[in-house]
């Protein structure tokens, strides 16, 4: 194995291709909101934290390009800097990384690459240290954490056909790193041969690499299932409100005309109906609502001050975005959304179906508590326009509190 540079060039490369069915129905997990931004935004916003002089490049579904271009959006502009156009993946993970690393190649080859799953978002900067340090000294190496339980293999049957010896087991996470040149090479050679691995570590091994593995941590799990959203989303809560004594209250309404379409959007949900909304971003009229409400809590204007919908950059984006970035702005005071209590005015399509489907999606995206989400629906008694089924409306109260 050649030596490393003193000073190598990096790369990050994150794998986001993947569907997450196990996380349940909806969006695919890494775009997601959790407290108040996408999966991926968040775990591209920690390596960016941990690695600061590292080239991040993201492997996505050609289907996501619109949901990846909306997480991007979430980060600083600095951190959007870092960003390589990203890769579309393929049908399997492997093919998906490959790509990725071709694409790298293309782009001018780093000395040393770490590839990382879009769902872990808790990798902090001790971590990556330890893959980049760990690539430099091997040129192939992953993170492992110690098991805490014995492990027994099994036959078909079930029953137990060997018990291992624990203290040499570890369960491997991401970030795995290499030399770039090595794994490359090792990813092609699978390809040619039409061999499918596990995980990278497997892929080098199979090409003769040795693979060291150095201590991962055990907060930088994987989310995976709804339960595993529940943990992040205890270890990313609020301030405690006895600290944020400044009670404040913010008031929203939103009108959209009816349109082209076969479902509306309501609280990021979309509601089967027979027209959609018209509007310059998705029309989220529930969405709208809230996030002036809760931008007139703190007086920091209106939607279209933050989002104007002058700008292209905002044509048919999902309006969870400006939800989520009014509900930053709260926190970044040192704030807490401590309620939202919201009215859907229409005649259809009808909101009681979905309205619990509409709070889980709403909190997810404010990053609080389900039972801080109230959703009411109401008629006009076929009064006025939204009477006559010529658009919806909605009215929001917020409720935030700051030190």
């Amino acid at each position: 194995m050649g030596a490393a540079p003193e000073d190598p060039s990096i790369a990050i490369l994150i794998v986001a291709g993947g569907r997450g069915s196990r996380a349940g129905d909806g969006l695919p997990k890494q775009y997601r909101p959790i407290a108040g931004k996408t999966l991926l935004a968040r775990t591209l916003e920690g390596l960016r934290a941990a690695a600061p002089e590292a080239a991040l490049k993201v492997v996505i579904h050609r289907d996501d390009f619109n949901q990846y271009q909306a997480s991007a959006a979430e980060l600083s502009p600095s951190d959007q800097a870092r960003l390589l156009p990203p890769a579309f993946g393929g049908a399997t993970r492997q093919d998906s990384v490959r790509n990725g690393l071709e694409a790298l190649a293309a782009e001018g080859a780093p000395d040393i690459v770490l590839i990382h799953d879009a769902a872990r978002p808790f990798a902090d900067a001790a971590l990556v240290a330890r893959a980049i340090e760990a690539a430099a000294m091997h040129g192939a190496a992953a993170p492992g954490v110690a098991l805490a339980d014995t492990v027994k293999e099994i036959d078909a049957a079930g029953a137990v056909v060997a018990t291992p010896e624990r203290a040499r087991l570890r369960a491997v996470q991401t970030p795995q790193s290499f030399r770039f040149d090595l794994i490359l090479k090792a990813h092609r050679a699978a390809a040619a041969g039409g061999r499918e691995y596990t995980d990278d570590a497997m892929v080098a091994e199979a090409a003769g690499a040795k693979v060291h593995i150095f201590d991962g941590d055990a907060a930088n799990f994987k989310l995976t299932t709804q339960q595993d959203f529940a943990r992040a989303m205890e270890l990313l809560k609020q301030p405690a409100f006895a600290d944020l004594p400044d009670i404040r209250m913010g008031q929203g309404y939103d009108v959209h005309a009816f349109g082209a379409g076969d479902a509306v959007i309501l609280g990021g949900v979309a509601i089967p109906h027979s027209h959609g909304l018209a509007g310059h971003s998705d029309a989220d009229v529930l969405s709208h609502a809230i996030t002036d409400a809760i931008l007139g809590a703190i007086a920091e204007g209106d939607i279209g001050a933050h989002f104007p919908p002058s700008d292209p950059q905002w044509k048919g984006a999902a309006s969870s975005i400006f939800l989520a970035r009014a509900c930053e702005l709260v926190r970044e005071r040192g704030g807490a959304i401590a309620n939202v209590d919201a009215t859907i005015i229409c005649e259809a399509p009808k909101i009681g179906p979905h309205r619990e489907r509409i709070r889980e999606s709403l909190a997810a995206i404010m990053g609080v508590e389900m039972g801080r989400v109230a959703i009411k629906a109401t008629t006009t008694e076929r009064l006025g326009f939204t009477g006559r089924q010529e658009g919806m409306a909605a009215l929001a109260i917020a409720t935030v509190r700051l030190p």
